[in-house]
């Protein structure tokens, strides 16, 4: 299982339900990775999308307790659920999209971090694990800087040596 994220300076995700920022290049990168494969989410991050509308082209797995069936994706109430469920697919192609809470819950079991550093102070209220002082996750590769709508950014990649089972 992988997770994919954009953090700023401080590894902050978010404000206001919403991401930090809207870059191009970055979306660019989240549709490469994430397109044709399953992104697992908590229902506040589909109720961020445009609509409240699942990715296309992909499956949308949504951990949303007490929720109602939501059309294009596929609704688990616990994350009992969300394990059995999970065991459908290959680990290699799911992917952990938010938010903060659920990141959180779920960074354990993530093979690979895709973190897209962007350097700026997004003046966060939501925040992912730094995982350059978290025990086990190493980064592994790293990108040059480059400009995405007037920041400077990096794609940055993280393995995790102590990855638990789900």
């Amino acid at each position: 299982m992988k997770t994919i994220v954009a953090v700023d300076n401080n590894w902050g995700i978010g404000k206001k339900n919403d991401l930090l920022f809207h870059l191009k290049k970055d979306m660019q990168y989240f549709r490469e990775k994430t397109l044709n494969k399953v992104v697992v989410m908590g229902s506040n991050t589909l109720f961020s999308f445009p609509g409240s509308k699942p990715l296309p082209k992909r499956i949308n797995i949504v951990l949303y307790p007490g929720g109602k069936p939501i059309d294009g994706c596929i609704v688990v109430q616990s994350l009992e659920e969300l394990s059995a469920k999970l065991k459908e697919y290959n680990s290699d192609d799911i992917f952990i999209v938010g938010g903060a809470m659920f990141y959180r819950t779920m960074l354990d079991y993530c093979d690979t971090a895709y973190i897209t550093k962007v350097e700026a102070d997004g003046e966060a209220e939501v925040f992912f694990e730094n995982l350059d002082l978290r025990a086990g996750w190493e980064l592994v590769d790293e990108g040059a800087a480059d400009a995405d709508e007037g920041y400077n950014i990096k794609f940055s990649v993280y393995k995790n040596k102590l990855v638990k089972t789900f």
